[in-house]
C-alpha cells in the first residue's frame, strides 16, 4: 500500500465516523462471549474478540464462564461465542469446572438449550490424545441439549501454533454474525425486540467507545505508512553497521533482524490493546511476605521437605530427584494415580536482572497499588486476580507473574509504542504483524523467548510497570504425580522430576533450568543424598526446606476398584513415578488380603542406560521377586543390546510390540486396563501405534477398526493416561 493510498484509506475511514454514530445506533448487535481459561489465553482471545467486535459492528458481552451470576444461558436470546483452553491430559479448565458439572446433570431435558445458537473455539496441543478436549466436552454437551451451531467449531493447536488456526476463525466470525442476525431478522438490534446486556442510558457510551475504535483504525493506516517508512531506517542502518556496501539481503535474519520480502513489505499489525491498569509504588513498612499470598482456587498446604534422593548417577543425560514430603501435620490426602500442584518461584537473577533492565531495582521493596485506569477504553478492565493486594514488587515478579512466559503478539504490539529506536520499532511491528508470522514463530516462540530476552535485545524499549501486569500471566503452579502410596509411606508424600535443563536461543544462547525443577533442585542441595550407584558423599545436616502444594485429582488415573482386573503400565523414565505408588499400595493390599484375587501386574519401563537412570532398580525387583509385579519389561535405549530381545526392544513401545499377543489378550479378553505415563510428544504417540499395529494383527481387523477399539477403551476408562510435553 503505497502513502497516497494510505492517506486517502485514512481520510475515508475519518469520512465514515460523521455518519458512525448514527449507524452504530441502528445496527449495534449484541452476542454473549464466554471464556474458560486456565493461563490466560482463552482469556486474551476472548478479549481481542471483544476489542474487533465494535469495528464490525457488534457489541460483545463479556464474561468469564465462572461468573454464573453475570449471565443465564437458560434465558440467553443473543448468540453465544465461547473460548475454551484445554488442561491436564484433556480437561476443562478449572475456571469451567462448575459450568461443565452443571451442564452435565443428566436431568437436564433434551431440549434445554434449543434456543441457544452458538460458535466455539476450542485451544488445546496436538502432542496429547485428547486434543482440544476442554473445547469438545462443552461443545458436545451444547448439542445433546438442543444447541445449534451458527458458526462452525474452531480447534486451535498450541503445538504448531495458536494463531493459525484463531486468526481466522476470528475473521470468519463477523460474516457468521452478521448472517445470523439477517437470518433471525434482527432480533438482536439495538431496537429493543430482544434482552440488551446494558441499559439504554449506556449507550451513548457505547457510541463513545465504538467512535474510538474506529480512530483506532484510521491510526493502523498511518502506523502501516510509519513502518515502510521504518523499514527504509532498518535497512540503511544494516548498511551502516557494516561499513560497507553489503546488501541487507546478505544478512541472516534475526530476533533483532529481518531480511526481504518482510523488512521491506507494507504490515498488518494487531490493533494496539488498551492499557487500563494505572500503578502506584509505595514506600513499604517492612511488613513480612509469604507464599500465602500466593492466590490459588485449591486448598494450600505448607510442608517440610523430609529427603531428597537423586536416583541417577551423576555421569547421566538427566539428573532425576526423588523428593519427600511429610504431610502428617496436615489434611492433604491423595491415593495413587493422584497429581499434586507445587508452588513454586520464578529464578532470583532472572527477577533482578529484570527488575534492573526495568529500572525498577531500587524500587524492589515498595509495595505495588493498582487501579483501574478511569478513561481505559478496555471492556469490562478489572484487577489482576493473581496479583495480591499490598504486595512488594519483589514479591510480585518471585511469586506472581510468569516472566518465562513466552509474549503474545498483543504483547509485542504493546511494546512497539514504548520503543524509540526506529529500527527496533519496525522488528517489533514485524513480530506481531500478519507478515512476520513465521518469524515470530520461528524467534519468539520456538526460541522460548521472554520478556527479559526482548528487553535485552531491544534496549530502546522501556515499557511502563502497568504494561507488564497487564500482559504477564499468572505463575503457574506445577504438576507432579504422586510416586507413593498412603499405606506404605503413612504420612508422606513422594515425587520425582527429572532436572529440566533447555538452550534459550533469544537474544543469545543460554542455558536455563525448569522454573519449578531448577528451584527444587536449589532448594534441596543441602538435604540430596546420593543414589546406590553414583559417589557417595557425607551428607550435610541441614534444616528442612518447606515448600506450598495443592491437591490435583484426576478421579480416573487410579487402580481398578477390583484388584482381579489384570493391568499393564508403561511408564519410561519418571513415567514410572505412579507406578511406584500402585505397586506400593498393591503390595499393601495383598499383605491385608493374602486369600485375595489379584490379576497380573505388567510394567513396561525404558530408560537410556542401565547403570546410570534405572530408575527405582532394587525396587521393581523387590516387587518381581514377591509377585506384586508379574512381567517386567524393561528397554535401554542408549546400550549395545545383549541378547535377542534387547537387540529389538529399544523403547517401550518395542517391547510392547514384542509381547503383542498377551497384551492385547489383556485388554480385550480379560477386560483388563492399561495405563500410560510420560512424555506426550513422542512416548505416548507411538505407544498409541504400537497397540493399533498388535490389535490389528492379533484379531486380524485394519488398522481404522483398531482404532475405534482404542477408542472404545478410552470410554471405558481402560486406556488412561497421564502425559505431558
Amino acid at each position: 500500500m503505497g502513502t497516497t493510498a494510505v492517506r486517502m484509506g485514512a481520510a475515508l475511514v475519518e469520512v465514515a465516523l460523521c455518519s458512525f454514530t448514527v449507524t452504530c445506533l441502528e445496527v449495534m448487535r449484541r452476542f454473549l462471549l464466554l471464556y474458560a481459561t486456565q493461563q490466560g489465553q482463552a482469556k486474551a482471545i476472548a478479549e481481542e474478540i471483544c476489542e474487533q467486535a465494535v469495528v464490525h459492528g457488534f457489541s460483545a458481552d463479556l464474561h468469564c464462564i465462572s461468573e454464573s451470576s453475570k449471565y443465564d444461558l437458560k434465558t440467553e436470546t443473543a448468540p453465544l461465542v465461547v473460548v475454551v483452553s484445554t488442561t491436564g491430559t484433556g480437561d476443562p479448565p478449572d475456571t469451567a469446572r462448575k459450568f461443565v458439572k452443571e451442564i452435565q446433570n443428566q436431568t437436564l431435558p433434551v431440549d434445554f438449550f434449543a434456543h441457544l445458537r452458538y460458535g466455539l473455539l476450542g485451544l488445546g496441543d496436538s502432542e496429547y490424545t485428547y486434543f482440544c478436549n476442554g473445547g469438545k466436552i462443552i461443545d458436545k454437551r451444547l448439542q445433546e441439549l438442543g444447541a445449534r451451531h451458527f458458526y462452525d467449531t474452531g480447534h486451535a493447536d498450541d503445538c504448531v501454533g495458536l494463531e493459525l488456526v484463531v486468526e481466522p476463525w476470528i475473521a470468519g466470525l463477523w460474516p457468521a454474525l452478521r448472517e445470523h442476525f439477517r437470518s433471525s431478522r434482527g432480533q438482536e438490534e439495538i431496537s429493543g425486540t430482544a434482552p440488551v446486556a446494558s441499559p439504554a442510558s449506556s449507550r451513548t457510551d457505547l457510541v463513545k467507545s465504538e467512535l474510538l475504535h474506529i480512530e483506532s483504525q484510521v491510526e493502523l493506516l498511518r502506523f502501516d505508512d510509519s513502518g515502510r517508512k521504518d523499514s527504509e531506517v532498518l535497512k540503511q542502518n544494516a548498511v551502516n553497521s557494516n561499513q560497507s556496501n553489503v546488501l541487507i539481503e546478505d544478512f541472516e535474519s534475526s530476533l533483532t533482524r529481518s531480511v526481504p520480502p518482510l523488512s521491506q513489505a507494507s504490515l498488518n499489525v494487531p490493533a494496539l490493546p488498551p492499557e487500563y491498569l494505572q500503578v502506584h509504588l509505595q514506600e513499604s513498612l517492612g511488613q513480612e511476605e509469604s507464599q500465602a499470598s500466593v492466590t490459588s482456587a485449591d486448598p494450600i498446604f505448607q510442608v517440610p521437605i523430609s529427603k531428597a534422593v537423586q536416583l541417577t548417577t551423576n555421569d547421566a543425560i538427566k539428573t532425576t530427584l526423588l523428593v519427600e514430603l511429610d504431610i502428617s501435620k496436615t489434611d492433604f490426602s491423595y491415593q495413587p494415580g493422584d497429581a499434586f500442584s507445587v508452588i513454586c518461584p520464578n529464578n532470583d537473577s532472572e527477577v533482578q536482572s529484570l527488575l534492573q533492565r526495568l529500572q525498577l531495582e531500587d524500587k524492589r521493596e515498595h509495595y505495588v497499588l493498582l487501579k483501574i485506569k478511569t478513561d481505559t477504553k478496555k471492556k469490562g478492565a478489572a484487577l489482576p486476580q493473581h496479583i495480591p493486594a499490598r504486595c512488594s514488587l519483589q514479591f510480585i515478579f518471585t511469586w506472581c507473574l510468569e516472566i518465562r512466559a513466552i509474549p503474545k503478539k498483543a504483547f509485542l504490539r504493546a511494546l512497539v509504542d514504548y520503543t524509540s529506536d526506529s529500527a527496533e520499532k519496525r522488528r517489533l511491528q514485524e513480530l506481531c504483524s500478519k507478515q512476520g508470522a513465521a518469524d515470530y514463530s520461528r524467534f519468539v516462540r520456538d526460541a522460548c523467548a521472554c520478556l527479559l530476552d526482548l528487553l535485552l535485545a531491544f534496549p530502546s524499549c522501556q515499557p511502563p510497570l502497568s504494561l507488564l501486569l497487564e500482559h504477564l500471566p499468572k505463575l503457574q503452579p506445577r504438576p507432579y504425580s504422586c510416586a507413593s502410596s498412603s499405606l506404605f509411606h503413612p504420612g508422606k508424600l513422594h515425587f520425582v522430576f527429572n532436572v529440566v535443563e533447555f538452550l534459550s536461543t533469544a537474544p543469545t544462547e543460554v542455558l536455563r533450568k525448569g522454573v519449578c525443577t531448577g528451584w527444587l533442585a536449589l532448594l534441596v542441595a543441602s538435604v540430596l543424598q546420593p543414589n546406590t550407584y553414583a559417589s557417595h558423599e557425607d551428607s550435610r545436616k541441614a534444616v528442612a526446606p518447606k515448600i506450598s502444594i495443592s491437591p490435583r485429582t484426576t478421579n480416573y488415573f487410579h487402580l481398578p476398584n477390583d484388584p482381579s482386573i489384570p493391568i499393564i503400565m508403561v511408564g519410561p523414565g519418571t513415567g514410572i513415578a505412579p507406578f511406584i505408588g500402585f505397586l506400593q499400595h498393591r503390595e499393601k493390599l495383598q499383605e491385608q488380603h493374602p486369600d485375595g484375587n489379584f490379576g497380573a501386574v505388567w510394567l513396561f519401563f525404558g530408560c537410556r542406560h542401565k547403570d546410570r537412570d534405572y530408575l527405582f532398580r532394587k525396587e521393581l525387583r523387590h516387587f518381581l521377586k514377591h509377585g506384586i509385579l508379574t512381567h517386567l519389561k524393561v528397554s535401554f535405549s542408549r546400550d549395545a543390546p545383549v541378547g535377542e530381545e534387547e537387540a529389538t526392544a529399544k523403547y517401550v513401545q518395542d517391547n510392547i510390540q514384542l509381547h503383542g499377543q498377551e497384551v492385547v489378550r489383556i485388554l480385550l479378553h480379560e477386560n483388563g486396563c492399561i495405563y500410560v505415563c510420560g512424555d506426550a510428544k513422542n512416548m505416548a504417540k507411538d505407544v498409541h501405534d504400537a497397540l493399533v499395529e498388535i490389535i490389528s494383527k492379533e484379531i486380524g481387523v485394519e488398522k481404522l477398526e483398531a482404532m475405534k477399539t482404542l477408542a472404545t477403551l478410552k470410554e471405558e476408562k481402560r486406556y488412561l493416561q497421564d502425559i505431558w510435553s
